[in-house]
């Protein structure tokens, strides 16, 4: 049976159909959840795409936060749920205190729309395991609020806990300084991409895996982040099945 994973629609959403090609590609069958909805339909796993969530009016992600689809998919990852933020879908989780941190306005204070390289930082998650982990992943970002911020203890926490999921790298495949304006375009804190929850079932990046899961869009480089998605999705559904035949 095909995994069923869902992907919020909010006002203002524009990857959700972008999501929606990349996760059929992965051989899923992906369920719109409508902003306004409250059920998650029984999904196995949840995408929160880019966008501009509400017109990311105030803040990027501040106004979805509230919507009722956030409170269902809040306790969606509480009850131990796959939850992937991508750009704004990060921001509305930062902004939900689901993910650690959060996304200001870029250093530069402009919208950036260009390719990135970025490194997986863990190849033992539910986003990241399909990886080979051959090299840097080349993917777009389109964003005026990507720059990850937290305070230092926060920041140091992360690095400790494995929380950094993803960071900018350069051509070489080395760590982005903070002031790399070509590596690091938006200026975020120890050059963090993307991040993962301290359970591990709720991760957020600012690139957009979904733009670069065909080598006709210029790089298949994210397909092997929502391929994770959706086996450690379809895993799950498994191994809940057979606890439900055993008991």
């Amino acid at each position: 049976m095909t995994v069923r994973i869902g992907v919020v629609v909010f006002p203002g959403s524009n990857c959700d159909r972008d999501t929606v090609h990349a996760l059929v590609q992965a051989g899923a069958e992906p369920v719109e959840l409508w902003h306004e909805e409250a059920s998650l339909g029984g999904v196995a796993a949840v995408v929160l795409p880019g966008g501009f969530a509400y017109g990311d009016y105030l803040r990027a992600g501040v106004i979805a936060r509230f919507s009722p689809v956030m409170r269902s998919v809040a306790q969606f990852a509480a009850d131990g749920g796959l939850v992937l933020g991508i750009c704004n879908g990060f921001q509305v989780l930062a902004e939900a205190g689901l993910v650690p941190g959060a996304l200001l306005r870029n250093r530069d204070v402009r919208f950036l729309g260009r390719e990135v390289s970025i490194s997986a930082e863990r190849l033992d998650t539910p986003f990241t395991h399909a990886l080979d982990g051959a090299g840097p992943l080349r993917m777009p970002i389109a964003h005026g609020e990507g720059c990850y911020f937290a305070d230092a203890a926060t920041l140091d926490a992360l690095e400790a806990d494995g929380g950094v999921l993803f960071r900018y790298v350069d051509e070489a495949g080395n760590r982005a300084a903070e002031d790399d304006r070509a590596a690091n375009p938006n200026g975020s804190l120890r050059a963090i991409a993307g991040v993962i929850n301290a359970v591990g079932n709720v991760a957020g990046l600012m690139p957009h895996p979904e733009r670069a899961s065909e080598a006709i869009l210029g790089s298949d480089d994210g397909a092997g982040i929502v391929r994770s998605l959706v086996e450690s999705a379809a895993k799950a559904v498994g191994e809940r099945r057979v606890t439900v035949a055993l008991r």
